[in-house]
């Protein structure tokens, strides 16, 4: 199976946000290529936030090129064979987590779209959450200006409203 046909699958399966799933799932009908960086109508990304082994506090990157406090997530690659090893490939890279992430049971948690600078047009984000291993030590990449951890309850006051939702979103999957 091809990513495409992954991505399609996985959206077909999401249940939550309809309006913006069927967008996602339209873009994809359009553009054969809507999975990867160079399709220029937008494409699809794939992001994972990290949560403690505690599940107190979650890890965000403060973004080089955005300067922005954000989840852990960036473009698919020809060798992501699924968008939730997309996900979880960059949640390594970003956290400096070498092993030991394990996603959250039950597929994305959200799904995000936003603007980008041209000569693209839009990120299709799909959203998972993943766990870290007790002990986990992160360290800030190379894409990154600072990497912390945050309690919940501060998350708005560093991040915009999609990582709130996303925090949120994620704590509901987790049942809390």
């Amino acid at each position: 199976m091809s990513l495409y046909d992954d991505a399609v699958l996985v959206l077909k399966g999401y249940e939550d946000q309809p309006e913006l799933r069927d967008l996602y799932l339209d873009h994809l009908t359009a553009h054969p290529d809507g999975v990867y960086k160079p399709c220029q109508a937008g494409h699809i990304t794939g992001s994972a936030l990290v949560i403690d082994p505690e599940r107190e506090r979650v890890l965000l990157t403060l973004h080089k090129k955005l300067g922005m406090w954000l989840q852990m997530g960036g473009h698919c690659e020809p060798g992501d064979a699924t968008l939730a090893e997309a996900a979880l490939r960059e949640a390594v890279e970003e956290s400096g987590i070498a092993s030991g992430l394990t996603l959250v049971p039950g597929g994305p948690v959200r799904l995000d779209r936003h603007p980008i600078p041209a000569p693209c047009n839009w990120h299709l984000d799909v959203q998972y959450a993943v766990l870290a291993p007790a002990g986990a030590v992160a360290e800030i990449s190379e894409e990154s200006l600072d990497l912390r951890w945050f309690p919940y309850a501060e998350v708005a006051a560093v991040a915009d409203t999609s990582v709130v939702r996303l925090v949120e979103a994620a704590l509901a999957r987790l049942g809390g």
